[in-house]
């Protein structure tokens, strides 16, 4: 009964290690976006009139 008790703490230890791990990873990712492209609108004055 005491070897199952142990080989059991071990295995919750090893998924909690590996969970960590690969949570720490993804914290460190670095995302990158595309730029954004302008707007064919971008610049032509606004007029407040055609709104």
């Amino acid at each position: 009964m005491m070897t199952i008790l142990i080989i059991c703490i071990i295995i919750v230890l090893v998924v909690l290690f590996l969970t960590l791990l690969s949570t720490n990873k993804a914290y460190k990712y670095e995302h990158k976006i595309d730029p954004i492209e302008p707007n064919q609108n971008e610049n032509e004055p606004v007029d407040e009139e055609k709104k």
